[in-house]
């Protein structure tokens, strides 16, 4: 049986910065408290790796509020800017592990926004993501995350309109989004936000997926980039699975499989990655 291995898949550059950072500030200031806000990535076992080493997750502004000391570190997804302003008033010691790619769109938006242009974002409301993006606008922003959510948008006529994206959103549905609005009575600027890195592993794992008979996608279970690539991959093989390590590898999978492909997430780090590789034989 042959294995075929996504050349991108796991850690992208802003979470491997970010993690890198957290375990670095442990290493560094050990007895002192070290805080994330947020999961510093979608991803259980790393999170549950660092919460040993004595991390806290703080979820809330009130939880941040009843801090006075320690060190804290901003998740790679990014965070609300009225968060980022209780931080600095609190004078917290602090580092910013957003990812560089996000920061871009918190420019953009916040820009865009002061010109007085609408701000559609496209992607995932409920992504810690995208409710960091939407916070920087100051006048009218809206989340659209399919094409059809563009026919509910009441907007009027000649509205100046900017539009960014998720940085991990499904490339496809983004253009189809974009299009929607190609053909309207709004005048539209488009700034295609999906990082280099979500492309690249989107379109390889579309090509692999094309080319075996089953595809395992590793990811952790809120993971948007892995649950995007889970649907990726399935348009493409019937026979695709979601997993999240390899205690996950006993599904059916039929036993006639000659050519499995394993593509993961950018929050899915190496060694699991490594792992399920070695496991998947044995299990067909």
């Amino acid at each position: 049986m042959e294995v075929i291995l996504a050349e991108h898949a796991g850690f992208c550059f802003g979470v491997t910065r970010a993690v890198d950072v957290v375990y670095e500030q442990i290493e560094k200031n050990s007895g002192k408290q070290i805080y994330t806000y947020g999961p510093i990535i979608h991803n259980e076992t790393v999170v549950s790796d660092l919460e040993k080493k004595g991390v806290k997750v703080i979820e809330s502004c009130e939880e941040l509020k009843n801090i006075n000391d320690g060190i804290l570190i901003i998740r790679s997804h990014g965070i609300r800017k009225e968060i980022y302003e209780i931080i600095e008033k609190q004078g917290l010691e602090h580092i910013d592990a957003t990812c560089p790619f996000v920061k871009r769109i918190h420019n953009i938006v916040e820009k865009e926004s002061a010109a007085g242009k609408t701000i559609i974002v496209v992607g995932s409301a409920k992504h810690p993501e995208v409710d960091g993006i939407v916070s920087y606008a100051s006048g009218p922003v809206y989340v659209v995350e399919t094409p059809e959510d563009v026919d509910n948008l009441k907007l009027q006529e000649g509205t100046e309109i900017c539009i960014v994206s998720q940085t991990t959103f499904n490339t496809n549905k983004f253009q189809e989004t974009v299009d929607k609005f190609s053909n309207s009575r709004y005048n539209v600027n488009v700034v295609n936000t999906i990082c280099s890195a979500t492309e690249e592993r989107q379109t390889e794992a579309e090509k692999i997926a094309g080319q075996v008979d089953a595809m395992i996608v590793i990811g952790g279970a809120h993971s948007s980039n892995s649950r995007k690539l889970y649907e990726i991959c399935s348009r493409k093989c019937a026979n695709t699975y979601f997993i999240q390590t390899i205690d996950d590898l006993n599904m059916d999978i039929p036993k006639d499989i000659k050519v499995v492909g394993i593509t993961a997430g950018a929050s899915t780090p190496k060694n699991i990655i490594e792992e399920v590789q070695k496991h998947v034989r044995t299990i067909i």
